[in-house]
C-alpha cells in the first residue's frame, strides 16, 4: 500500500520514522512529509530519513499561522493529484487531515494533548482510526472522535524509546543536567510564562546546565532523546523529553501547569521517575533526584509499542471492503 505520514515538529519525525521504518519492512511503499521547523530537518537527517519538504513553521501572527496551513494544504494536494496515498497517518498534522479528508484518503490518527485544543478540533474528528494512550480519559476521546477508537497500555513516546540505541558516553561533563525550553509559539502555550531559564541559573550550582533552545536555530543541533539517556536529571515545561527520560529510568522533572497532563501522571503512577513541580520547588527538588537513575526495563517492557497498534490498523483499512 501506499501510506502517507506528515510530521510537523521533532516528535512527529520520530513517531514518523519509527512508523515507516516498520510499515516498509513489511512491504508498503511511505511517502515522508514534513515542514521546516527549527526541530525536523535536522532530527530527520539523524534517524535518516529524508522526507519531503511542503511549507514552514509560521508562527509570527494569527494570518501567518492560517496562510501557511492553507499553502501546505494546497501543495499537498498538487502533490496527491495524479498518485494519491491508499492511507494517511499523523500526530495530529493539521494539514494532512483536511487533504486526506478531503481527497477521501482513510486517517489514522495518534494524539496525546487534551490541552491543545485547537489542534484537537482540527485533526481528531477527521480521524478513521484514533490510537491513544490508555492515559488519556474518555471524555476527550467522546468530545472530538466519531471514527474508531483504540487505546493502548503506555505512551506515544514508546514506540521510539523500547529500540533506541544509545552511548554511555555522551561527551558532557557530569553530572549533567538537561533543561528544555517551553514551546512558548505553540498555540496552547502563548499564555504560559516560561520560567526554564531562571530554573536553569539556579541548577547551575548543582552541575552542567544543557539549555536546549527551541526557537534560536543558532547551535547544534542535539538528539534530545539520546542526550537525556546520559543525563543525570532532566528538567522541562512540557512533556515529551521528560517522559523520553522517564521511560529510560532518568528522573525527570515538569515545570508548570502544561506537565500536568494526562500522559505524565499515568507515568508517574506507574512507577517511572517523572515529578510535577511549580518552578519555586525545582531546586529542592533536584537536589533529592539528581543522579538517581531507576531501572525501569521491566516496567517498560509492559507497555505495547503503539507502532504495533498502527500496523494492525493499516492492515485493518487494506482488507476493508471499498464502497
Amino acid at each position: 500500500m501506499k501510506i502517507w505520514y506528515d510530521a510537523c515538529t521533532g516528535k512527529h519525525i520520530r513517531y514518523g520514522a519509527a512508523i515507516a521504518k516498520r510499515l516498509r519492512k513489511a512491504g508498503h511503499e511511505v511517502i515522508f512529509t514534513t515542514r521546516e521547523h527549527p526541530d525536523t530537518l535536522a532530527l530527520a537527517h539523524i534517524l535518516g530519513e529524508t522526507p519531503i519538504v511542503v511549507g514552514k513553521y509560521s508562527p509570527a501572527t494569527l494570518f501567518s499561522r492560517l496562510e501557511e496551513s492553507a499553502t501546505r494544504i494546497i501543495q499537498f494536494s498538487k502533490l496527491f493529484r495524479d498518485n494519491p496515498p491508499e492511507i494517511a497517518i499523523a500526530h495530529q498534522s493539521v494539514e494532512l487531515c483536511r487533504t486526506a479528508f478531503g481527497l477521501g484518503i482513510p486517517i489514522i490518527l495518534t494524539a496525546d494533548t487534551p490541552h491543545a485544543k485547537a489542534v484537537n478540533k482540527l485533526t481528531i474528528p477527521f480521524a478513521d482510526t484514533l490510537v491513544v494512550s490508555e492515559a488519556l480519559p474518555n471524555r476527550f476521546m467522546k468530545e472530538y472522535c466519531q471514527g474508531n477508537i483504540i487505546r493502548f497500555k503506555g505512551v506515544d513516546e514508546t514506540a521510539w524509546i523500547k529500540d533506541l540505541r544509545t552511548s554511555k558516553n555522551s561527551g558532557f561533563k557530569k553530572p549533567l543536567i538537561v533543561i528544555r525550553e517551553i514551546e512558548t509559539k505553540a498555540a496552547y502555550a502563548l499564555e504560559t510564562a516560561d520560567a526554564t531559564l531562571e530554573v536553569a541559573r539556579k541548577l547551575e550550582a548543582l552541575g552542567n546546565v544543557l539549555l536546549l533552545k527551541r526557537y534560536s536555530g543558532k547551535e547544534e543541533f542535539v538528539d534530545s532523546a539520546r542526550i537525556v539517556a546520559n543525563a543525570d536529571l532532566v528538567v522541562s515545561a512540557g512533556g515529551t523529553i521528560a517522559r523520553e527520560a522517564a521511560l529510560q529510568g532518568v528522573p525527570s522533572i515538569v515545570i508548570s501547569e502544561l506537565g500536568r497532563t494526562y500522559v505524565n501522571t499515568y507515568l508517574a503512577r506507574k512507577g517511572f521517575p517523572i515529578f510535577i513541580s511549580d518552578a519555586r520547588k525545582v531546586l529542592t527538588l533536584s537536589k533529592r533526584h539528581l543522579g538517581n537513575k531507576v531501572d525501569v526495563s521491566a516496567k517498560l517492557a509492559q507497555f505495547e509499542n503503539p507502532v504495533d497498534i498502527i500496523e494492525k490498523a493499516v492492515m485493518q483499512v487494506k482488507s476493508a471492503p471499498k464502497a
